[in-house]
């Protein structure tokens, strides 16, 4: 992996905005999921920019032209589960194309990718894949879940993600230099339990409200009155 094939937005006005809302931790899960999809949206627009075409006669209802389309059977591999946040982006993208679903976890004791459910071996072929992960942590799923798809015969993979840590981009590099990063940001580092810093905490939890911490989309928590506001409300 070189600078040439790693891919850093985050010069891009709209990218960052969203990516702010992202790693706010007061944003509740509904908005970080439609801020997942719309930064995964963008990224998969660049990330897709050089895919392999081929040129088509096209009838206009002014005349003939001729257009370029895909050349090339494209799918999207998603790592769960935080990566099925950017499958919608995905499909927006490219309706029908396949999705090739990849269940990894990480062993919080040593840091390693564990596979609980890939179906690879039975799905049809595909020339070109993404791998979609919004975090690239310690790079142990990415480098897995391209190993996967180079075994299964695609010829041309990619990881398109939010945020990476150095080391994952270091150990991604390792394995797969031929593999493609694109990306909202790369960040300082990873903290001693293998989070990036400044980050946004853990996606999964983020997008369903599975973390300790997280805020609610419950618009009828209680909070506190000012002092100023007791005594002014009506009860229904």
């Amino acid at each position: 992996m070189t600078a040439s094939n790693v891919h850093v937005y985050s010069g891009h006005a709209l990218i960052g905005h969203k990516l702010a809302l992202l790693r706010d931790r007061r944003t509740p899960p509904a908005r970080f999921s439609q801020a997942l999809k719309e930064v995964s949206l963008m990224l998969l627009s660049h990330a897709t920019a050089g895919l392999p075409t081929r040129e088509v006669p096209v009838i206009t209802p002014c005349g003939l032209t001729t257009q370029r389309v895909l050349s090339m059977r494209v799918g999207f591999a998603p790592i769960l589960r935080a990566g099925a946040g950017m499958i919608p982006a995905a499909q927006d993208l490219l309706p029908g194309a396949p999705i090739w679903y990849l269940g990894l976890y990480r062993n919080e004791e040593t840091l390693q990718p564990v596979r609980y459910y890939d179906k690879l071996q039975g799905y049809p072929p595909i020339d070109i894949a993404f791998i979609l992960d919004p975090m690239l942590a310690t790079g142990g799923s990415a480098v897995l879940a391209a190993t996967r798809l180079k075994q299964k015969g695609v010829e041309k993979v990619s990881f398109v993600g939010l945020i990476a840590a150095p080391e994952g981009l270091e150990h991604l590099h390792r394995e797969h230099p031929d593999v493609e990063v694109h990306i909202a940001a790369l960040d300082e580092r990873l903290n001693e339990v293998g989070y990036i810093v400044p980050g946004l905490g853990d996606a999964g939890d983020r997008q369903n409200a599975t973390g300790a911490n997280d805020p609610t989309d419950d618009p009828f928590i209680p909070e506190d009155i000012p002092a100023e506001l007791r005594g002014q409300g009506k009860l229904l």
